[in-house]
């Protein structure tokens, strides 16, 4: 039977399992446009292309089902560009579908004509330009493949416009099921080398003081039980990173949360003191690490991932394990169970001892509220926790905010926490929050957002509205730039270059409004549960609360730029001097 591009492009993605494409049409795309309206899939209109990309990865996140984004070419295409790099450096499976120019205008700088495939191959696991279009079905296939195994990631599918124009000859081919694929070079490794298992379970055995360092690949590889249990069987201390929030409860006795630049106290010194690094999914990055030659110096490692470029990219190992995390933790039960069980460990009390008391003198803390200040943003984030159900969904912004999210959120269930990691995008918030809530439509989802983020994409609550997504966003609002704000004030002695905002332009509250909003203001401590009540109750559409918070507060604890772990800033009321040295 014959078909032409166009079709096949839709029956393909019906036949990959996807419901839902981000996307905003143009000229090259148009023509896949027109059979998209007979297809069964959901299309999300957004304002900007950027928001698309930004969708797709908050509904990948949330779902752990490929995100799908479509546009056109040029401009379109460049737009894309952020969130395949934030999706390639936080492994977010995901599959972008542009529009290009028609074959033979490729090469003559036709209208809206850039090279997509060559400036996007530095930021996607793998992209595809179609040349003939009886390809489309294989190529869809590969690409869904592409992006859900092994490490996953972002893939993007090129497509001239006169390979999916129902009117041209070259848009015509004789119908087809893809099966199989045929990718040189491309074997994921998943089960993982039983005696590489084996000698990481005798190191665990023999350890003093480990640390089980967990990272997003958990989350990836949907292994947050497997985690679980392995840190019950040997009881033994778990860090989990900005990417893996979530992946062990953060109300597990054994659970010491977030780790890095601006982790909690013990979690970066346990790390940083221990013997061994039980490294599961988690890449070494330069925010948990600190100063690579003061990192953990004591602490052989094992290092299990799926990719193996990351084994001994940053720290050597003495054990790596490539396979999936969570068959890689399964298997090391069972070899924990063969050489005898966790009864085979060290008396390990002291350790124990030493990581309570740096628990009980370290906590997470920050200032009071006094007259005539901000709100605190901490305290907020604290009340939208405790005031909002349990499995709630928080996507957050970068900067400050995200730091206190994720210090002060508890997070118990995985899949909850949505950011951006590796990429540190700007503006992520607000569309990622859309996109969860689009895959997750009966959760709680709330956007944590500062103002210099919210104003980069806040265009797209107009999306939400319209497509009725109620989504929550909570700005913390202090008229800065708050990260650039601290590091100014700390580390350039309170030169303040080009930072300040204005919380009072534009004015949130109204913006919000406009766009088919709910908008709220809050600016004292005693009127912030009854907002978060009032946002939680509306249900049929989204809600905009612009939290005023203090200008002068900064995201404590904290490595400095080019320091060590060890020399870790704890909060001043903790004794921390962000001057003239560390605690």
């Amino acid at each position: 039977m014959q078909t032409n591009g166009g079709k096949a492009l839709m029956k393909s993605l019906e036949a990959e399992g996807v419901e839902i494409v981000f996307g905003l049409p143009g000229g090259a795309i148009l023509p896949a446009y027109d059979p998209l309206i007979d297809s069964k899939l959901r299309h999300i209109l957004v304002r900007h292309e950027q928001g698309a990309g930004h969708m797709a990865e908050g509904y990948a996140h949330a779902t752990g089902r490929p995100g799908v984004a479509m546009v056109t070419s040029g401009p379109a295409a460049t737009n894309m560009v952020t969130p395949l790099a934030d999706a390639m450096l936080d492994s977010v499976p995901m599959v972008c579908i542009t529009g290009q120019v028609a074959s033979a205008a490729i090469g003559t700088d036709a209208f809206q004509e850039c090279d997509t495939t060559g400036i996007t191959m530095a930021v996607t696991k793998h992209n595809f330009l179609v040349t003939e279009a009886a390809e489309i079905p294989q190529v869809i296939h590969d690409a869904f493949y592409i992006a859900t195994t092994g490490r996953p990631g972002p893939v993007l599918v090129d497509i001239p416009k006169d390979l999916v124009d129902p009117g041209n000859p070259r848009s015509q081919f004789e119908d087809y099921d893809p099966t199989g694929h045929d990718l040189p070079g491309y074997h994921p490794v998943i089960e993982p080398d039983r005696e590489a298992v084996r000698a990481a379970a005798e190191m665990i055995l023999a350890a003093k003081r480990p640390v089980i360092y967990s990272g997003g690949g958990i989350l990836k590889a949907r292994g947050a039980d497997a985690l679980r249990a392995l840190a019950e069987l040997l009881d033994i201390h778990v860090v989990t990173t900005l990417m893996n929030r979530g992946g062990f409860p953060d109300d597990h006795p054994l659970a010491l949360g977030m780790p890095g630049m601006h982790g909690n106290y013990t979690a970066v010194t346990a790390m940083q003191q221990a013997d061994l690094l039980i490294t599961l999914g988690a890449r070494f990055d330069d925010r948990v690490t600190g100063r690579l030659d003061g990192f953990a110096p004591s602490a052989k490692v094992i290092h299990a991932d799926i990719d193996p470029a990351e084994f001994n990219k940053i720290r050597h190992a003495d054990v790596s394990i490539q396979g999936d995390v969570r068959l890689t933790i399964e298997a090391l039960i069972e070899a924990i169970a063969e050489l005898g069980g966790a009864d085979e460990q060290p008396d390990r009390t002291p350790w124990k001892s030493l990581v309570s008391g740096w628990q009980e003198t370290y906590p997470l803390t920050y200032g009071e509220w006094h007259e005539g200040e901000g709100l605190k943003p901490q305290f907020v984030i604290e009340q939208l926790r405790d005031l909002s159900p349990d499995d709630t969904i928080v996507a957050s912004g970068v900067g400050q905010h995200q730091m206190w999210a994720s210090q002060f959120w508890k997070f118990n269930y995985p899949y909850t926490w949505i950011n951006s990691g590796g990429l540190g995008t700007m503006g992520f918030a607000v569309p990622a929050a859309i996109g969860a809530k689009a895959g997750m439509p009966d959760r709680t989802v709330w956007a944590i957002d500062g103002d210099g983020c919210f104003q980069m994409t806040n265009q797209e609550l107009v999306t939400a509205t319209l497509e009725r997504l109620p989504v929550k966003i909570a700005i913390l609002n202090n008229g800065y730039l708050g990260m650039v704000r601290q590091w100014q004030e700390l580390f350039y002695d309170e030169r303040y270059s080009e930072v300040k905002l204005r919380a009072d332009l534009p004015d949130f509250k109204m913006l919000a409004e406009s766009m088919g909003c709910v908008g709220m203001r809050v600016e004292h401590p005693d009127d912030v549960a009854s907002a978060i009540e009032e946002a939680n109750a509306i249900d049929d559409r989204p809600v905009v609360i612009d939290f005023r918070t203090e200008a002068s507060e900064n995201v404590y604890p904290m490595v400095p730029a080019g320091k060590t772990n060890s020399d870790v800033i704890v909060h001043p009321l903790q004794g921390g001097d962000p001057y003239g040295g560390a605690k």
